[in-house]
């Protein structure tokens, strides 16, 4: 990889629809570039937001028909959380992590630590009966995406599936990944030297995470409507990585 790079273009994609079950996102990126009058490159990372990714797969639900069992209604006492939403937490989660009056912060199905398992209704149909769960296999989502581009354009693209997390010790939300495909998720910068020559020793950056917080200035979480955008000249290196590569093991995690 060429490691010198001192610009980047970050372009929010126009024109994306609101996102139904069933939709093609992969043409909704071509026909946006097209109205742009822009073309992939190999080497460009497309990072879409997990919210019409879920919404395209059909992972919408309707509270009205969530049967919460005792342990939701249990927890959701503790919290003062709508059982429902506390049902389909558990539903999605390995264990809790963290819980109190109005916060419930558990392991995820998929091995990351966020608030209601990613569960959300911001910009979800307009009513508060209905919530949407995160992709069911959000490395699988992305590499779909990036072999129906590479299949219509010929050329090899990163794609990263972000959401929004808030961090234990620190105040407001940023853009992660966690979804990856046809990129690194993870640069193991050990070895190399800083400007004084000494030699890098535990330096491992977290890289998917830093496109998709980048992209995530642009996409926003309120009424913005723009959940894909381009990023053009990072020159990543040609490595696969998925968004798992990016989860601390259990064993070397103090804080969990």
């Amino acid at each position: 990889m060429d490691s010198f790079v001192s610009s980047i273009n970050v372009t929010a994609l126009p024109g994306i629809p609101l996102v139904q079950q069933g939709d093609d996102l992969p043409q909704i990126i071509l026909n946006s570039l097209n109205q742009l009058g822009m073309v992939l490159e190999t080497g460009d990372a497309l990072v879409v937001t997990s919210k019409i990714v879920s919404k395209s797969e059909g992972r919408l639900f309707d509270l009205r028909n969530i049967e919460p069992g005792a342990e939701a209604q249990r927890l959701a006492g503790e919290t003062r959380k709508d059982p429902r939403i506390v049902e389909l937490v558990l539903r999605e989660s390995l264990k809790i992590s963290r819980q109190s009056v109005g916060v419930l912060v558990v392991q995820h199905r998929l091995g990351f630590v966020s608030a209601n398992a990613g569960i959300d209704q911001s910009n979800v149909d307009g009513s508060d009966d209905m919530v949407l769960l995160l992709p069911l296999d959000p490395d699988a989502s992305a590499e779909r995406i990036r072999e129906r581009l590479r299949e219509a354009t010929g050329t090899d693209v990163g794609i990263i599936i972000s959401d929004s997390h808030g961090r234990p010790f620190r105040v407001g939300n940023i853009g992660v990944a966690i979804g990856v495909a046809g990129m690194p998720a993870v640069l193991d910068l050990r070895g190399k030297t800083d400007l004084f020559g000494r030699e890098l020793k535990i330096s491992i950056q977290g890289y998917a995470d830093l496109v998709a917080s980048t992209a995530n200035l642009l996409t926003g979480e309120a009424d913005e409507g723009r959940p894909i955008v381009l990023v053009r000249g990072l020159r990543y290196p040609a490595q696969a990585g998925t968004a798992k590569d990016l989860y601390r093991a259990p064993e070397q995690d103090l804080y969990r």
